[in-house]
């Protein structure tokens, strides 16, 4: 896979006959108009895409065949999961579900951060 090549940098996937400019331009175009599409739908939603890629890799490894459509399937999940507490956890009012996903996904990007702590000096 394409995504699988650039992993080892653009040089070595290049060598292996991936058009990396090209694919480049096509995956920032295909991102820009997914997430436009979703938060013009949803709304402005914070920490999925940065906690879900993260737990994923986590528990998938780095295999973008098992990787994508994981954490596609997490952040649906998650999402689902704090809709049903933004819901229910002052009920009859309702939280803002960006609340409840700050609650959940900020403890474990400081997580992250923490144990990155050094492996970039």
């Amino acid at each position: 896979m394409a995504l699988n090549a650039l992993l080892l940098g653009e040089s070595e996937a290049k060598h292996l006959g991936i058009p990396v400019q090209r694919l480049k331009r096509q995956l920032i175009l295909l991102t820009a108009v997914g997430v436009g599409v979703t938060v013009s739908v949803s709304g402005l939603i914070g920490f999925i895409g940065l906690v879900i890629p993260h737990l994923g890799r986590m528990l998938a490894g780095p295999d973008h065949r098992t990787l994508l459509p994981l954490s596609a399937l997490l952040g649906a999940l998650l999402m689902t999961a704090a809709d049903m507490v933004a819901r229910v956890a002052v009920a009859p009012a309702e939280l803002p579900v960006g609340i409840v996903t700050a609650i959940v996904g900020a403890p474990f990007f400081l997580y992250l951060l923490f144990q990155q702590k050094g492996k970039f000096v």
